[in-house]
């Protein structure tokens, strides 16, 4: 959540950046009206308890008519109090209620638009030319099928659509990018995690899963369970109301978890393969920084991703994400995206998110500096989305054959392995 005396200060800074996401600008101005009257009403239930106490020191030293007149008196101010008291409740809790409806607020730089509307800052690598090398380019599936790597029709006879199976090698190669990623954030200073997929609700409203982003949840209604889409959500909440000393930042931590999404609205879009499914295998990285350390912090998980795609020998753009498509916790976001051959186009393979103090102040994570607490800034950045990677690696580095060439960061993790062959020619 925003810091509600930032609201107060500068609200029309709050309403610019709730026009840029795209959101309901009179939020704020509800929000106001409701943090005005829970301090009010606060201020009221003081005075009315000040009272209270002082009256309550009158009464066993009066006697006759005048204790009498003190004891009405406190019956009334007893309704008084209790009065104020639910008024203060409920002014408190339509403010939290308010609060957190309000997405983060946007940092400067970010391009204002929709989801086409983002900015390219990088390109990296260099698109093949499949017509100079003489053959088509086949698309993940058909690759993944002949290795004897994907099988979607089991998947979809099992589980139903966007469901699938990695078998073989397709299972070897989810294993080998998971060991190198998790290698090459343990070499960057992160602690290897492996967090749980199912987390109570305040860990999901606390990272902001459950505002504009909660069609695609999974909730467990018996047991009040949510299943995650990335492993942000629990690392997020790992250290929920806790206060870290200042000289213990920045904490860094690579979680490897599943991650399952509804997909609710994408129906139509990538229903071939295992682009955009329901299930599947994720490294995120996830940072606890001070606020002043936050955008440079943004920059180095950037550099880490870059890093992974630049091994993987993809080729890919980075791109400033628009402030529509955000997401409600991010202040700014930044995606690398891969060339998918069959697709002629960049796809998104990683994200790296500027949360600032947004999640640790619903999840109250504070850090001690000094005598000083306050919340501390929390960010996150995908390492290695399987599916998406596997897309990206089959098509990019097939051969004429249908085999496929394995870029050299994986081959220690694939015995060696330079080529996938296809299980039958």
């Amino acid at each position: 959540m925003i810091d509600l005396r930032l609201l107060r200060e500068d609200p029309d800074r709050v309403r610019a950046s709730q026009r840029a996401r795209g959101e309901d600008v009179a939020l704020v101005d509800s929000l106001l009206s409701a943090d005005e009257r829970r301090r009010s009403s606060g201020v009221r239930f003081d005075e009315l308890r000040s009272e209270q106490k002082s009256l309550g020191k009158l009464i066993p030293k009066a006697s006759g008519d005048e204790k009498a007149e003190l004891l009405k008196k406190a019956g009334e101010l007893a309704a008084a109090v209790k009065a104020a008291d639910a008024e203060q409740h409920e002014a408190d809790e339509e403010t939290k209620r308010l609060v957190l409806q309000l997405g983060n607020l946007v940092h400067p730089d970010v391009p204002v638009g929709g989801e086409e509307d983002f900015v390219v800052l990088e390109t990296h690598g260099t698109i093949r030319d499949f017509a100079a090398e003489g053959f088509e380019p086949k698309d993940h599936l058909e690759l993944g099928e002949a290795l004897g790597a994907i099988d979607v029709e089991r998947g979809a006879k099992v589980s139903g659509s966007r469901f699938y199976y990695l078998t073989g090698v397709g299972a070897l190669l989810e294993l080998a990018l998971v060991n190198a990623a998790i290698a090459q954030a343990t070499e960057a200073g992160f602690i290897p995690m492996l967090t749980p997929a199912l987390v109570r609700p305040r860990a999901m409203e606390g990272t902001g899963f459950l505002g504009q982003a909660a069609e695609n949840v999974y909730h467990l209604e018996k047991d009040d369970y949510y299943l995650v889409g990335t492993s942000e959500v629990p690392l997020a909440a790992y250290h929920m109301d806790e206060i870290l000393d200042a000289d213990q930042l920045p904490l860094r931590y690579a979680g490897f978890s599943p991650c399952f999404r509804r997909e609710a609205g994408t129906y139509g879009k990538d229903t071939r393969g295992i682009f955009r499914v329901h299930q599947f295998d994720k490294v995120e990285m996830f940072s606890y920084v001070a606020p002043e350390d936050a955008e440079n912090e943004h920059k180095r998980l950037l550099d880490w991703e870059k890093q992974w795609l630049t091994g993987l020998e993809l080729p890919f753009q980075v791109i400033d994400v628009a402030s529509g498509d955000l997401g409600s916790s991010a202040t700014r976001k930044f995606d690398c995206e891969a060339w998918i051959p069959t697709q002629g186009k960049y796809r998104e393979l990683t994200s790296a998110s500027n949360c600032d103090s947004f999640q640790a102040r619903r999840l109250s994570v504070r850090m001690r500096d000094g005598k000083k607490v306050q919340p501390l800034a929390t960010l996150n950045g995908t390492l290695c989305a399987v599916p998406r990677t596997i897309v990206a690696i089959l098509e990019n580095h097939q051969l004429a054959d249908g085999s496929v060439r394995v870029p050299e960061v994986l081959r220690p993790y694939l015995g060696g392995r330079e080529v996938l062959e296809p299980i039958s020619k």
